[in-house]
This record gives structure tokens, C-alpha cells and sequence, in this order.
């Protein structure tokens, strides 16, 4: 990998992990629920007038919009409102890849190797440590909440994965197109009309930096970058930088929330971390017949242009 690519993985992964602490500044002004419309809406507008069509069916547009758009952010802000800490948060998520192991062979029949086996028992393992260290003192729905929108992120990367969109940013911005209308309906619905306009009309700057940075950085510019580095050297390759952000996550957290990591969490993070990278695509072998899709559909990892 050229190092500019290698700098623009790592800073993916940065972005994504001091996403979590930007969400936690923007839960002080805005209720989770008109977060998460707010956000992407931002994202999708304007931009959505001037890349096109989203060049997959509209079907997968409307799927992952659901599951990674309306149900993996809107529970990860409740959760996080609720009283999950920002940096565990960001560690919670990645059981993501457990659930993406379970979903593929529940949904399109993929078997898991051993090794995928054994990293989802690893995971799950340092899950269990993560609930037995946080729920000692702490809300567990919000804990529950947090595992549900790493269930919602699984089964929208099982519909990415089938819609297979040849132009990752222009696909993020048409998924971001299907919340915010339904997620301002239900804001208003569960929040109230009174607690919205009153958080809309007492922004603050720190609120407004927030929501630029979800919106943007961590989306467009964040997925945008992802989807061209696992075009030009395939998920295989670019797969285990995402673990990372836990780590990203966890440190910014620590460092401008102040969040302290207990002994315990530390473990956890540990085990979860060496159980996703199992479990992920990290050090898999293709077979000749997975690799020609992969290069057909992406281009070969080595044509670097």
C-alpha cells in the first residue's frame, strides 16, 4: 500500500473513533432522536443534487438507509444519551462483526472457518466483561442499546454487501437521504415538537461543530476514503485498519471527556479487538474464483492509479 493510502486509512480510523466523542458533545444540545435526522440530513443535502444516481436498486438504498442510517445511529445515540460512555461505545459497536458473521450464515448461508469461530467467542467474551464492568453501575438498556446498533450496522453491511455499490460516497449520500424524514417523525413523536424547536433555537457553537463533523467528516469524508482505498486494494487489505477506531475512540474519549477505563474495560477492549480482527477479514486468503469477483468488481488491490 502506497503510504499516502496507508496515512488515509489510519486517519479514517481516527475520524471514526473521535466521532464517538463528537456525538457526545452534540447529545448536550440535541435530543438523540433529531440528532440523527439533523445529521443526515446535512449529509445528503446539498450534495445529493449534483453526484447522480445512486447506481444500485433503490431497494438497497431504502435497506441499509433503515438499518445503518435510522436503527444503528438512533439506537447508538439513545444508548449513548442514556448513559454509555463514549469510548466504550465505540468499543461496543465493533461487536458489529460478530453479528455480520451471523447474519451472513443465517441470511446467505456462508459458513465461518474456525479461526471466525473462535475470534466470535473471543469477542463475545470481552462483550460479557464490558456489561459485567459497566452494568455494576450503570444503565444497562443503554448498554442493550448500543449492542442493538451493532446488530442494525451487521445486517447493513449484509444488505451492502448484496447491493455492492460500485461508488461508495455516492451510495452514502443517498442512504443518508432515508432518515431524516422518519426519524424527525418519531423525534417528534417521542421527544416532542416543544423539546425540538427549543433545541434548534438554542445552538451553540460547540453543537454546530458537532453535527458538522458527524455529518461530514465522519460520513462523506469518511466513507468516501474508505470506499476508495477498498477499491483500489480490496477489503481484505483495508478491513483490519478499522480496528483502530476503538482504539481512537477510546483514548480521545478519555482524554477530552475524561472517561476513566477500568482494569476490567482495558481487558475487554483487549479481547474484543483480537476477537474482531478474527472474525473480520483480516488475514483471510481468497480463493481464485473470490478474488476474479473481487478484482472485476473493484479493481485489482496492485492497480494503483
Amino acid at each position: 500500500m502506497q503510504p499516502r493510502h496507508l496515512l488515509a486509512a489510519v486517519f479514517v480510523a481516527l475520524v471514526w473513533g473521535i466521532n464517538f466523542v463528537a456525538i457526545d458533545i452534540g447529545l448536550e444540545s440535541f435530543p438523540p432522536l433529531l440528532f440523527t435526522a439533523i445529521r443526515f440530513a446535512v449529509a445528503a443535502v446539498p450534495a445529493v443534487f449534483f453526484i447522480g444516481r445512486p447506481q444500485v436498486p433503490w431497494r438497497w438504498v431504502l435497506a441499509v438507509g433503515t438499518t445503518i442510517g435510522a436503527c444503528q445511529f438512533g439506537l447508538l445515540f439513545l444508548g449513548i444519551h442514556l448513559g454509555m460512555p463514549a469510548g466504550l461505545s465505540s468499543l461496543v459497536i465493533q461487536a458489529q462483526a460478530v453479528f455480520t458473521m451471523v447474519f451472513a450464515a443465517l441470511l446467505l448461508g456462508e459458513r465461518p472457518g474456525r479461526r471466525q469461530v473462535v475470534g466470535m467467542v473471543i469477542a463475545l467474551a470481552g462483550i460479557g466483561l464490558v456489561a459485567l464492568d459497566y452494568g455494576q453501575a450503570s444503565p444497562v438498556l443503554a448498554f442493550v442499546l448500543v449492542l442493538a446498533a451493532a446488530a442494525s450496522w451487521a445486517l447493513g453491511n449484509i444488505a451492502t454487501r448484496k447491493a455492492a455499490p460500485p461508488d461508495a460516497f455516492r451510495f452514502m449520500v443517498w442512504v443518508s437521504v432515508v432518515p431524516p424524514v422518519p426519524m424527525l417523525v418519531l423525534s417528534a413523536l417521542v421527544e416532542g415538537v416543544d423539546t425540538d424547536l427549543d433545541a434548534l433555537s438554542h445552538l451553540d457553537a460547540s453543537a454546530l461543530v458537532s453535527l458538522g463533523y458527524v455529518a461530514w467528516l465522519s460520513t462523506l469524508v469518511g466513507y468516501g476514503l474508505w470506499g476508495m482505498l477498498i477499491r483500489r486494494y480490496g477489503a481484505t487489505a483495508i478491513a483490519p485498519y478499522s480496528l483502530l477506531v476503538p482504539v481512537f475512540g477510546m483514548s480521545s474519549s478519555a482524554l477530552v471527556l475524561h472517561e476513566k477505563m477500568s482494569g476490567l474495560a482495558i481487558a475487554a477492549a483487549g479481547l474484543v479487538i483480537v476477537g474482531v480482527a478474527l472474525t473480520s477479514a483480516f488475514g483471510q486468503k481468497l480463493t481464485g474464483w473470490q478474488r476474479a469477483r473481487r478484482d472485476s468488481r473493484y479493481g485489482a488491490p496492485h492497480d494503483v492509479r
